[in-house]
């Protein structure tokens, strides 16, 4: 019996080392709410505010030494209860055989994690979409800021 063929979730024939902003959400293994908490109405009086796990904050540890790495930068992060969102930025320079992709950064904060953790707390793959320009740059980063307080509306969202 054949395995079910995965859909194909890249743009076919797009260069993921190019130069540019994209948008990547990373979600747990089976949405599983282990990254942070989200705390709502009297105990968050100053609208929703996240608190991060023990694992949660392992993810901001490697988000943010990825500003070690040449050629990444991570723009924006988000780390809601059961995915990543990331505004990540590949850097231009000098065509290299070797250039980092996308999914090198991904990779790398996914081993990383799951290292430390000593567990595999992803789900397999990763959402992306290329941003193209300012605007849809802004969106993006609007949605980021104002996606805890819309966890319950989220199609992320598990109870």
């Amino acid at each position: 019996m054949a395995l079910p063929q995965r859909k194909a979730i890249r743009l076919p024939e797009y260069d993921y080392s190019a130069p540019g902003a994209y948008f990547v959400t990373i979600c747990t293994h089976d949405r599983q709410c282990i990254l942070s908490d989200i705390i709502v109405g009297a105990d968050a009086p100053g609208g929703p505010q996240l608190r991060l796990t023990d694992a949660g904050r392992v993810v901001e540890q490697y988000i943010l030494s990825t500003e070690r790495i040449p050629g990444f930068c991570v723009d924006k992060y988000v780390i809601m209860p059961n995915h990543v969102h990331l505004i990540l930025h590949l850097e231009g320079g000098p065509p290299r055989a070797s250039a980092p992709t996308v999914s090198d950064a991904v990779g790398a904060l996914k081993r990383l994690v799951n290292r430390r953790l000593g567990a595999n707390i992803w789900q397999r793959s990763f959402h992306e979409h290329v941003i193209r320009g300012e605007r849809d740059y802004r969106e993006i980063w609007e949605y980021m800021d104002e996606n805890p307080a819309k966890w319950a509306e989220d199609r992320y969202y598990a109870q």
